[in-house]
C-alpha cells in the first residue's frame, strides 16, 4: 500500500481525508493515485503530512509520511 492511501485509511478514508485536508475529494484521490504528497508540502504552503499523521490514531506519523510520500521518490 502506498503511503498516502495508508494516512488516507488510518483517517477514516478520502472524504474524511479531504474534509480534513481542507480539498476536493478528487483532489485526495488523485494524491492516493500519485502516492505522493504535493511539493507544496515540502515548500511550507500546506501541511498535509502533519494534518494526516495527527488524525491517523498514530498510524503514521509526519516524519513518515514526509519521507515515504516524496514526490522525488517517484522519479527515482
Amino acid at each position: 500500500m502506498n503511503p498516502i492511501q495508508k494516512a488516507i485509511d488510518a483517517v477514516g478514508g478520502r472524504t474524511v481525508a479531504a474534509s480534513l485536508l481542507g480539498i476536493s475529494y478528487v483532489a485526495v484521490r488523485k494524491m492516493a493515485e500519485k502516492g505522493a504528497l504535493p511539493r507544496t508540502d515540502y515548500t511550507g504552503e500546506t501541511n498535509y503530512a502533519h494534518i494526516l499523521a495527527e488524525n491517523s490514531k498514530g498510524e503514521v506519523s509526519e516524519a513518515w509520511l514526509l519521507d515515504k510520500a516524496n514526490p522525488k521518490h517517484l522519479a527515482a
